[in-house]
Order: structure tokens, then C-alpha cells, then sequence
């Protein structure tokens, strides 16, 4: 301590001047800036002692202490504990300011140290003189601060780029990276970046209460989107908005944003940026300077505490990276398949009637009920179309899916030629052969009712009438008109003249 040892060195002075120079009292008083007092108190211990100064010449200066004042100065004096270390160690989960004092006790054991009360007025005196963000006690790991930057980054096009800033709330860690607005999707999209800088998950991401990501701001609930409750189930994360017009709730995302806006933004004014990712490469280049740099009361860097406080203290980061995704509340209709931007997805038969819930990204399309996953489909942009899995069928259903159109011809041709080609005739009137296939088995059903001769003379009447569809056949076999004799050809189905049914002269 350099004030102890300047004072031993004077003790020395006082006596070479006394014992060797034979100067008075006044005149050593007057040459070494002290009082008589203190000139008459040491030498007087001196004399007290037995000393001159032939023996206090070759008295090195903790010999001088001893034989002086039969103690070290530094053995009297009070030990002050390492407050920089005091302050970083409080971040850690579970410690506290009694723990640290006792061990500060105990590594001092023999020596005068300070009683608790004392200890920690010391302690909150050193912790004024801090930054403010530097005051809070946040825990290891506990919250990721953000926010946007103010100032915003020219880019050649005459746009501007928006600065998105993160910081961990217990070293101060900071993110910084460039996105082309404020919106949800940005918002979102850097966090995830963040996340992945960090290399793992914070408990808590406290941001302020933009309108991108809270739908309902409230000082006690605020509301958040349903895109971001989303981000929040993947990371295993709570986003916390802080409270409206509460500065202090964060203190350190204000801070980390000062210093981005100073350390970075500053350098980069000249910068000619072609585009948004220009100006995130340029951003990202000086992040490791800015992190690395040297605390002014504290010892250490941001990036040294994060390696040893926060770092450690992050939950792992999910095997796949979020992906961005929108809701939307759909129903199961009556043949298991829900509607999501025209093109109908299938669910399991079970659900028809219920309403499940959309999670649509760019490349799935997954079915909620009741926050578990019923289905997941490739996502398909054709409209009308038609995704279906097996499973979700029937039994019934799942039984018609075996047929093909091939099968089925080969069927109805088995029971005579008529019959394979009406059943080829019905498969042709759809636009998707599966929509026929129902008709079809309908159709060749009829041949346990009738048996195959029947069957196969009324499709051939209902060929020769041109009547195409399966109730056709179904009403010739129930009236017999298969068993009707024939001399000739059956004339021509002609529709019957009737008030209510318009002839050919209604459509040119």
C-alpha cells in the first residue's frame, strides 16, 4: 500500500535528520511537510526504543516497524477486500453477500478485516461508482436484454439499415447485427442470430413493447403474438417485455445500445453499404473489438465474464434452428382433410368436426390440436389439390385405396365386356380416378345381388342408352328392364318433355 510505506520512509527521515543533520524540531517539521507533533511523537518513540541512527541506518523497514512500534503497520491495518471481484462474483445463481464476506474472513484469518455491516457499506460505495447497467445484480444467465438501436445505418440505395442490439444482463455480452426493418419478422429472425451467437438460451429475453411482438401491451400481462409465443416454445424460452415507461427494467439494453451506437455505429458513418448484408458483415467485423475491450473499474472484458459467467450458465440451443411460422384456425371436414390456402391437407378421421390449429411454415404445414401434433405435411402450393396420408383414412377408406383404375377395368371386365367397359366409362368421368372409385365398387357390388349375367345385360342396356352413371345400372337391375325381351336395338335415351326441363334451343 503506498501511503504505509511513505509513512515508514518518513519515520527513517525524521530520524537521519534529527540524528545526523542535529536539526530542530521546526526545522524537520518545516522540511518534510508534518507537524512538530508528529516530529516529537517518533522521536520520542526512538528514544523510548534505544535508538540512534547508526542502528536505524542498516534497519530495513519492517525491522524499523518492529522495533518502533513492536507491530507491522500492516499487520494493524484494516484488510480491504477485492470489490471488483466482489461484484462480478454476486452474479453468480446462490451467491451472496454474506458468503462472500465470509470467505473474505476467512482468507484473511489473524489480520483485521471488516465486520459484515461494514463490509457491505464499503461495497455498495464502490457500487455507485459504476455504470448504472453495471450496478444491477443480474444473475448468470438469466436474461438476454434487446432492442433496436436509435441511429440506423445509410445504405447506397438511399435506405436505411435498423440496428438490432443484445446484451446478457450479467456480462454485458453484446449481439449486434443489421435487418432491413423493424417488423415482427425481423424482430424474430435476429433474435434467433442472437441466440445463436450466444450459443445457447437465456431464462428470460426482456425486450421493450414494440408492436411487432406484443399485441397487447400491459403493465402487468402484456399480450404477445402467437408467431412469438411460438419462437418462445421452441427455445424453451419466456419473453418478458419490460414495463411501459419503466427505464430501468433495461438499463442494459439502453447501455449496450450506447455503447454499439459509440464503438460501432460511429466508425462505420463514412462507410459507403451497398445493402442491409453489407452493413451486417460490417457490423459483425467490429463486434470482437467491442466485447474485448477492457472494463474500467472491473477486471476483465465482456467477452472474459461471458466465458466465465454467463456462458456456462445457458441452456443448450435446440437441435434445429427456429423457423419463421404463422397460425391459423382451421376445421375438419367430413372427409378428414382441413383447408389451408386452397389446397386441403389430411388429419386423422378421428378429429372431423373439431378445430384444429395451423402452424404454417415455408416448408410444412402441421396440425395442432390442443398444442400437441396430429399431422405434418410437406407444404403444397397448388390449389385444390388434394395431400392425404393412408393412416388418417378409415378402414373403409383405407380399403379403397388399394384399388387402381387398371384393377377394377380388369374386374368388370371379368363379368363380360359390358360391364369392364362401363366401369372404365365411370372412372373417365372424373378428373381424379380415386373420386370414381366408390361408383365403381358400387357397381360390381350389384353382381352378388343379381348375379354376373344380370349385371353384365345391364350395363349393356345402359351402354346402348348412353346413361353413364351407376344409379343407371342400379335402377335398370331394380325395375328388370335387363329381363325385358329386345327384338333390336334399344332406342336412344331421350330426356322426357316436361314444363320444368329446358331443351336444347335454352343453351347456343
Amino acid at each position: 500500500m503506498p501511503q504505509q510505506r511513505m509513512d515508514i520512509r518518513m519515520i527513517k527521515d525524521i530520524l537521519r535528520l534529527k540524528y545526523s543533520a542535529a536539526l530542530s524540531h521546526e526545522a524537520i517539521a518545516h522540511s518534510l511537510g508534518i507537524s512538530k507533533g508528529v516530529v516529537a511523537k517518533y522521536l520520542g518513540l526512538a528514544g523510548a526504543a534505544g535508538l540512534d541512527w547508526a542502528t536505524v541506518a542498516d534497519l530495513d523497514e519492517a525491522g524499523l516497524e518492529r522495533r518502533l512500534l513492536g507491530r507491522s503497520i500492516a499487520e494493524t491495518q484494516v484488510i480491504e477486500p477485492d470489490f471488483a471481484r466482489v461484484h462480478v462474483e454476486l452474479r453468480r445463481k446462490g451467491v451472496t453477500l454474506m458468503l462472500l464476506w465470509q470467505e473474505y474472513r476467512a482468507a484473511h484469518e489473524g489480520r483485521r478485516t471488516w465486520a459484515y455491516t461494514q463490509f457491505c457499506g464499503h461495497y455498495k460505495t464502490f457500487a455507485k461508482t459504476l455504470k448504472r447497467s453495471m450496478r444491477q445484480h443480474r444473475r448468470a444467465g438469466e436474461k438476454l436484454f434487446i432492442d433496436y438501436a436509435g441511429s440506423t445505418l445509410a445504405l447506397a440505395d438511399g435506405s436505411r439499415a435498423q440496428v438490432f442490439v443484445a446484451a446478457m444482463g450479467a456480462s454485458s455480452y453484446t449481439f449486434a447485427c443489421a435487418t432491413a426493418d423493424q417488423s415482427m419478422r425481423s424482430w424474430l429472425g435476429a433474435m434467433a442470430r442472437a441466440l445463436s451467437f450466444y450459443g445457447g438460451c437465456p431464462q428470460l429475453i426482456v425486450p421493450d413493447n414494440p408492436r411487432s411482438l406484443v399485441s397487447g401491451a400491459c403493465r402487468y400481462e402484456p399480450k404477445l403474438n402467437e408467431t412469438v409465443r411460438d419462437f418462445a416454445r421452441h427455445y424453451a424460452v419466456s419473453i418478458l417485455p419490460a414495463r411501459p415507461y419503466s427505464p430501468k427494467d433495461k438499463a442494459t439494453a439502453e447501455s449496450a445500445v450506447q455503447v454499439v451506437t459509440r464503438w460501432i455505429l460511429a466508425r462505420l458513418r463514412h462507410a459507403v453499404l451497398a445493402d442491409v448484408h453489407a452493413a451486417d458483415a460490417a457490423i459483425s467485423a467490429l463486434l470482437a473489438s467491442l466485447n474485448e475491450r477492457p472494463f474500467q473499474k472491473l477486471d476483465g472484458s465482456r467477452a472474459s465474464l461471458f466465458a466465465t459467467l454467463d456462458g456456462p450458465a445457458l441452456t443448450p440451443l435446440p437441435a434445429q434452428p427456429w423457423q419463421w411460422a404463422t397460425f391459423k384456425t382451421v376445421k375438419a371436414h367430413i372427409d378428414y382433410h382441413v383447408e389451408v390456402e386452397h389446397h386441403r391437407y389430411s388429419v386423422p378421421h378421428s378429429l372431423v368436426g373439431l378445430e384444429l390449429e395451423a402452424r404454417v411454415t415455408d416448408a410444412l404445414v402441421e396440425l395442432l390440436h390442443r398444442g400437441q401434433r396430429v399431422a405434418c405435411h410437406a407444404r403444397s402450393r397448388r390449389r385444390g389439390g388434394f395431400t392425404t396420408v393412408d393412416a388418417h383414412m378409415p378402414a373403409a377408406h383405407r380399403a379403397h385405396k388399394q384399388w387402381t383404375p387398371e384393377r377394377l377395368i380388369h374386374w368388370g371386365g371379368g363379368i363380360g365386356p359390358n360391364t369392364g367397359q362401363f366401369v372404365a366409362q365411370l372412372l373417365q368421368r372424373f378428373k381424379h380416378p380415386e373420386h370414381g372409385y366408390r361408383s365403381c365398387l358400387g357397381l360390381l357390388s350389384q353382381a352378388k345381388h343379381y348375379g354376373p349375367a344380370r349385371l353384365e345385360a345391364a350395363c349393356k342396356l345402359a351402354l346402348e342408352l348412353r346413361a353413364g352413371h351407376y344409379r343407371h345400372v342400379r335402377d335398370i337391375l331394380a325395375n328388370g328392364r335387363d329381363l325385358v325381351p329386345r327384338s333390336g336395338p334399344a332406342p336412344e335415351w331421350v330426356a322426357p318433355v316436361h314444363d320444368n326441363v329446358r331443351g336444347a334451343a335454352n343453351y347456343h
